[in-house]
C-alpha cells in the first residue's frame, strides 16, 4: 500500500493544486485534508498518518505548532513545510521536518520531496551545529536536494574550483545570500565563524546569529576558497576565528572559534594534521 499522507492549508486552491500533484506523482495516497492546525491535529489522531504537508501560516494552530505536537509522539509521520514563506526554514529544521517547499513549486520539487520524506532513516544525518538538535533539513522550492547548490532567492552558481589553496594564495571573500526575513541579505564571507552541513542545506554561524543558507557545504567551500577549513565532513571553519586548539586523547582536535558563544568544533583525525600545519605546529 502506497503511503498515507495529509494535506493540511487554509486555502482551497492551494490544497486542490497539492492533491493534483500528489495524485499525478502517485508516491503516496492523499486520504484527508485539514484547512488548520486544529483540525489536522484531530485527523492525525484519528489515523496513523505517514506522511503530513503542511502550510506554515494558518488560523487555529500554525504549521510550526502541529509538527512541534508531532515530535512528541513516539513514531510521528514525516513533515514536509509547503508555504510562501521562507523565513521559518530555520525553526521547520529544528522540527526535524523532511523537507521545506517554497510556493510555487512543481511536481519534481515535490517528487524529491517525497522520496526525502520516505526514505527509511539510516541514523547518518549530520547535526545542524554545536549545541543544537540533530535534524535533517530539507531542500525548498526550487532546490534541488542532496550536495547539488541551489537558493530560493535565484542565487546560484559557483566561485573558483574545488581545489582548496595555500594561505598564500588567498582570493578575496565572497559575499553569500541568505534568506533573512523575507529578504535576500548578502553575508560577508569574513563575519562567517563556522559553516555546518544539514544534508543539502547550511548553517552559517556568526558571532552572534546561525542562519540558513540554501547551498550544501561543499558549494560554500568552493565559494569560500582559501579563507576556510574543512575540519570535519560536517564542518568548515573559517581560521581567522579559531581562537583556540583543544587536543584531544584520540589524536583528533577541537577547535574553539571566537564566537560569543565560544563554539566548540570538532576536527577529525584525519584532518587535524593539516589543521596544525596550517597553523605552523
Amino acid at each position: 500500500m502506497r503511503p498515507k499522507a495529509l494535506i493540511v492549508d487554509d486555502e482551497a486552491p492551494a490544497r486542490a493544486e497539492l492533491r493534483y500533484l500528489l495524485e499525478e506523482i502517485g508516491q503516496v495516497q492523499v486520504v484527508g485534508e485539514a484547512t488548520n492546525g486544529e483540525e489536522a491535529l484531530l485527523l492525525l489522531g484519528s489515523l496513523d498518518y505517514d506522511l503530513v504537508l503542511l502550510d506554515v501560516r494558518m488560523p487555529g494552530g500554525s504549521g510550526l505548532e502541529v509538527a512541534a505536537a508531532l515530535r512528541r509522539q513516539p513514531d510521528p509521520p514525516k513533515v514536509i513545510f509547503t508555504t510562501a514563506y521562507p523565513d521559518h526554514a530555520v525553526d521547520a529544521f529544528d522540527l526535524a521536518a523532511a523537507d521545506y517547499l517554497l510556493k510555487p513549486f512543481d511536481a519534481d520539487r515535490l517528487r524529491r520531496a517525497l522520496e526525502r520524506a520516505l526514505r527509511p532513516d539510516d541514523g547518518t544525518s549530520a547535526g545542524a551545529g554545536p549545541g543544537s538538535a540533530a535534524s535533517a533539513p530539507p531542500s525548498g522550492g526550487a532546490v534541488p536536494g542532496g550536495d547539488t547548490a541551489g537558493s530560493a532567492a535565484g542565487a546560484a552558481g559557483s566561485a573558483g574550483t574545488a581545489d582548496t589553496p595555500t594561505r598564500g594564495d588567498v582570493e578575496p571573500l565572497v559575499r553569500i545570500p541568505v534568506q533573512k526575513d523575507g529578504r535576500t541579505v548578502l553575508v560577508d564571507g569574513a563575519s562567517i565563524v563556522y559553516a555546518s552541513a544539514a544534508r543539502g542545506y547550511s548553517y552559517l554561524k556568526l558571532a552572534d546569529e546561525r542562519l540558513l543558507v540554501t547551498m550544501s557545504l561543499n558549494e560554500l567551500e568552493r565559494r569560500l576558497r582559501g579563507h576556510f577549513f574543512r575540519a570535519h565532513r560536517s564542518y568548515l571553519v573559517n581560521l581567522d576565528h579559531v581562537r583556540e586548539l583543544v587536543p584531544d586523547f584520540q589524536g583528533a582536535l577541537v577547535v574553539v572559534m571566537a564566537d560569543r558563544q565560544r563554539s566548540r568544533v570538532e576536527v577529525s583525525r584525519r584532518h587535524a594534521r593539516e589543521l596544525r600545519r596550517r597553523f605552523g605546529m
